[in-house]
């Protein structure tokens, strides 16, 4: 029997949705039914899924429970692929029936208010790629390559078991819940759901906390390219490479995705190729050789610009086509792995997993693993995209299971293979690597001195290790840099090389890491930019009406300025910190990131209580209580902590007592300047704790008021936009069903003047 479309019959038409227009062809299909294929369940199917679950079983039992000196490195690929297809396969779909129940009769924002511009309906593929891009920034690698120092195995289960039933299932009900009220952001959904208060606290926690996590966003790409000429060049080739293709699909071969999917990706490899030679020259080499600063400064001018052009310009078609490259890659280096087999040689616990002294980040695994390791497993700034730029541009409501949680799955993919990577260079690299700056004198002996100071078994550092790494990659030096992106791209390299090219093409592996790298944080810097004026101009519409109209250009200039100025700052204050801007800023990252996740968890339950659906409600409370739990007793932690390692006002009052006693030089601080820079920056992150969990707690508590009072009275209502009918259709998947390819038949066989118009990719 074949799949029974919807539509044909107003009988199968839900309440609130016009049938579509007879005109046309039908714009869904039903699913759930057997196809003509056949049914749904074959022996072949069910084969293949207990091989997937025993394969998967079986790499966890090695990885969890089998105590030998290595670990091979494919089991790390292994555990985590199996349990993705699981998780998407059966928890997914789970979701998909009983909680969410999508419907592609109705249209969604981008066909019902379309304006070219912010909301435009775009293919499921393109806009895949656009909305992996942009939640995978910085933090699926910097997170795991921090938390590395406490040994794999903690690391592993909270980036694979996190993702499945917490950050991939925040991803994907903020997106359906935006979509379904005409793409409003997380901070304004909160206002209508959890009245004034709740409201307000969640629009001002949301927007200071976005600021925050651009900023850190923006800090690894500066820390990646700084002083790095080939870098700068290659990643500054992206941005006329990614106008052309927006152009090219705009203008002169709509549709054409794999057409351009392929240009793009030659021109990226030039791009690599080319800043290779051109880092080789001269001119070249004093002319992208940039300092901190200056990155800096020319980054705050793109995400101005970014942020405001038209989203098909640049931000779609870039995020496309980076994440084809970074998919790409990160697939190619799983294979690379199963291959090569790496063994490593981190312990499944190391020394620093109980301790608050971590020359990486300071605290012990319980809490701060879990805030260090933020995107890749639960992550509030994915609820700012699946609530600002995504839900305006997707096709039909079924495909928001593929983008939501789907791309929060490769994210996680993309974590696990990061920490491998972190995991696979010698220890003692890595820490020179990752240490501030300040700890390791910015110096090879240094570095070797601090290092072989820690007491690590099996480790004796020496400069040749760390001279040879740097010549083999290509860069002067590989001391402190921190921010991930380095360490990841050395692991990258360091496993590539035996794959394909041997040790003369390291130079070239890292590279490409690094720029694959910058490509996807300066993405997740443009989107959320561009998310965070939406934001402001929802909270400013609530006094100015006008602001809401997101078409108004002078509006929008306004906001995304205003943005702008607010993370370029605590970017600027990241790139000067005396103790080095990552390894001080980003617990506070993971912190507000990690609240951030609490509040948008909160207006979902909040929300799902309104609908009376309190039987799969444990879907969100679930992973909702344990974030709270973990992000509110990391902040008592950096708030009252007397360990001025961990705690931000213990380690101002110790700088403070040291400059009032007229020292000089204090610790890691070697001037006057640098010991007052410590002083402000950790009073500036101490009063930023005390806010956001603030923040947090209120809205936590309104959300469980909410639902407690829609589970007392029984309410079952909705702030949902009203239904429109869909004019156009789609398939749900990457791949499309039979009952889909018969469909889209018939919508290719109209004639050109009879289908409806789209206004994105």
């Amino acid at each position: 029997m074949g799949a029974t479309p919807l539509g044909s019959n107003p009988t199968t038409c839900p309440a609130g949705v016009p049938n579509p227009d007879p005109g046309l062809p039908l714009v869904a299909v039903e699913e759930g039914l057997p196809t003509a294929k056949g049914p749904r369940w074959t022996p072949a199917k069910i084969a293949l899924w207990v091989a997937i679950a025993l394969l998967g079983g079986v790499a966890w039992v090695v990885l969890a429970v089998v105590r030998g000196e290595t670990v091979n490195a494919m089991w790390f690929v292994f555990a985590s692929v199996s349990t993705y297809f699981i998780g998407y396969r059966f928890y997914s779909k789970y979701i998909e029936k009983y909680l969410l129940k999508p419907d592609d009769r109705r249209a969604t924002p981008a066909e019902y208010k379309a304006d070219g511009k912010d909301f435009a309906v775009t293919d499921r593929r393109v806009l895949y790629g656009h909305h992996f891009a942009a939640i995978a920034g910085a933090g699926p690698l910097v997170g795991p390559v921090l938390a590395a120092q406490m040994g794999y195995l903690p690391g592993t289960i909270w980036i694979i078991v996190g993702a499945v039933f917490a950050g991939a299932v925040q991803d994907y009900v903020v997106m359906f819940f935006s979509m379904r009220r005409g793409g409003r952001s997380l901070g304004q959904m909160a206002r209508d759901e959890l009245g004034v208060i709740g409201g307000t606290a969640a629009l001002i926690a949301t927007l200071v906390i976005m600021i925050i996590i651009v900023a850190i966003l923006a800090l690894v790409v500066v820390n990646a390219l700084a002083e790095s000429s080939w870098g700068v060049f290659s990643v500054s080739m992206t941005i006329p490479i990614a106008l052309f293709m927006g152009c090219y699909l705009r203008f002169f071969r709509p549709g054409k995705v794999t057409e351009i999917s392929i240009i793009g990706f030659i021109l990226l490899i030039g791009a690599i190729i080319g800043g290779g030679a051109i880092a080789g020259t001269g001119w070249g080499a004093a002319f992208f050789h940039l300092d901190k600063v200056t990155i800096a400064v020319g980054i705050i001018i793109y995400g101005f610009i970014a942020a405001i052009l038209p989203v098909w310009l640049l931000l779609a078609p870039r995020d496309y086509l980076s994440t084809f490259m970074k998919v790409g890659t990160i697939v190619m280096l799983a294979v690379a792995i199963i291959i090569v087999r790496p063994e490593i040689n981190v312990p499944a616990f190391s020394e620093f997993a109980s301790g608050d002294n971590g020359p990486v980040v300071s605290g012990s695994l319980f809490p701060f693993l879990f805030v260090t390791i933020a995107c890749g497993a639960l992550s509030g700034f994915h609820a700012l995209i699946s609530s600002g730029t995504t839900p305006k541009l997707i096709e039909k409501e079924r495909q928001s299971r593929m983008i939501g949680y789907g791309g929060m799955l490769m994210e996680s993919f993309v974590a696990i293979m990061a920490l491998v990577a972190a995991l696979s260079i010698d220890r003692g690299i890595y820490f020179a690597m990752n240490a501030s700056p300040a700890a390791t004198g910015g110096t090879v002996e240094g570095a070797v001195a601090f290092v072989n100071s820690l007491g690590l078994q099996g480790v004796n550092l020496t400069p040749d290790m760390l001279t040879q790494t740097a010549r083999d990659v290509g860069e002067s030096t590989i001391i402190s840099r921190t921010g991930g992106a380095p360490t990841l791209s050395v692991g990258l390299a360091h496993i590539m090389q035996q794959f394909i090219g041997g040790n003369a093409m390291m130079a070239f592996w890292y590279h490409f890491a690094i720029m694959f790298e910058a490509l996807f944080i300066l993405t997740a810097v443009d989107a959320g930019t561009r998310v965070a004026r939406f934001m402001l101009q929802d909270s400013l519409g609530n006094f100015v009406p006008k602001f809401k109209d997101t078409s108004w250009r002078a509006g929008a200039w306004m906001t995304t300025a205003i943005m702008v100025a607010a993370w370029g700052s605590v970017l600027i204050m990241g790139v000067t910190d005396p103790l080095g801007g990552i390894n001080t800023l980003f617990p506070l990252f993971g912190i507000a990131n990690q609240l951030l996740a609490a509040i948008a968890l909160s207006v979902c339950m909040a929300i799902v209580a309104r609908r009376g659906n309190f039987r799969h409600i444990w879907i969100i409370a679930l992973p909702l209580a344990f974030a709270a739990v973990v992000t509110i007793t990391a902040s008592f932690y950096k708030i009252f902590s007397n360990v001025p390692a961990v705690g931000y006002f213990a380690q101002n009052q110790q700088f403070s007592k040291a400059l009032a006693d007229g020292k000089t030089s204090f610790g890691t601080a070697k001037t006057v300047a640098a010991i007052e820079a410590v002083i402000r920056n950790t009073m500036i992150q101490g009063v930023l704790s005390i806010l956001f969990v603030t923040l947090s707690i209120i809205v936590i508590a309104a959300a469980t008021l909410a639902t407690w009072k829609a589970y007392k009275t029984g309410a079952n209502a909705s702030s949902e936009d009203p239904a429109v009918p869909s004019r156009i259709f789609a398939p749900a998947g990457f791949i499309p069903t039979p009952a889909e390819k018969d469909l889209q038949k018939e919508w290719d066989a109209l004639p050109a003047h009879n289908t409806p118009l789209r206004t994105g990719h």
